[in-house]
């Protein structure tokens, strides 16, 4: 399997405060690879280093490299918006626009440069078949997008991520607003859609991780204390903290 994303000793800090400490993985294209840890561990703290959310946030220093499809994303001169093109991302809870679910499609392509109406439609439609949401909403596509359930705003948020062909999805516990019936309807997705797109997702449900994700990364403290299969990591955890922490004895 190929290796989509690679990190190496990195490190971030707020300030003084070292928030990851000496991360070191390859994370494999057209996978799900998982994040679990207690609360503050670092798992959505990294997660946004791939797409350099964190750039945004004052007194954030990273030391280390991090590899996109080869590219190293924290390099003088790199186009952060050809960046966040390529890593789309979803977050918590469903941040849809207020406009109509067909605006909130377009809106990245046309960011993008796609102005012709027809090839609009057409990214539209994809989007939402692939989001597995086309059926519901196709007949009210002037409607608007806060209209919708919870559930199927987070889809229009993942329809929204694919409009502009990234390459990688990362998910910052896209499920945990959401109702049961919900997040089993996203969890298929994100079996369907790792056939074209790799995904990372940081969940602190931990059977959602053994349902859906082929490789598991454990965190707590900042550090990486366990990376494997997911099978391997739930099974027969190298880590002790990793085995107290997924048998329920901590965090």
């Amino acid at each position: 399997m190929d290796t989509c994303i690679q990190i190496k000793n990195l490190d971030l800090f707020y300030g003084s405060f070292q928030a990851l400490k000496d991360i070191n993985m390859n994370i494999p294209e057209k996978e799900i690879t998982a994040f679990i840890g207690p609360s503050g561990c670092g798992k959505s703290t990294l997660l946004r280093c791939f797409n350099r959310m964190n750039d945004l946030i004052e007194d954030c220093r990273i030391e280390g490299n991090i590899l996109v499809e080869d590219e190293n994303i924290y390099e003088r001169g790199v186009d952060i918006n050809a960046l966040r093109k390529k890593v789309g991302m979803v977050f918590q809870k469903p941040n849809v626009f207020p406009m109509s679910i067909y605006d909130n499609i377009a809106f990245g392509p046309k960011t993008h440069g796609v102005r012709k109406r027809w090839e609009l439609e057409q990214i539209v439609e994809d989007s939402l078949q692939k989001a597995g949401i086309w059926e519901e909403v196709k007949d009210t596509l002037s409607k608007s997008a806060l209209s919708l359930s919870g559930g199927q705003q987070q889809r229009i948020c993942i329809a929204r991520a694919l409009a502009v062909q990234p390459k990688i999805i990362l998910m910052d516990e896209p499920t945990s607003a959401l109702d049961p019936i919900s997040t089993g309807i996203i969890e298929e997705l994100c079996e369907d859609l790792k056939e074209k797109y790799t995904i990372v997702i940081v969940t602190h449900n931990m059977q959602q991780a053994t349902r859906i994700s082929d490789k598991t990364a454990f965190f707590l403290l900042g550090e990486m204390l366990e990376f494997g299969d997911t099978q391997q990591v739930f099974s027969n955890p190298i880590s002790e903290k990793c085995e107290k922490y997924i048998t329920g004895r901590f965090g």
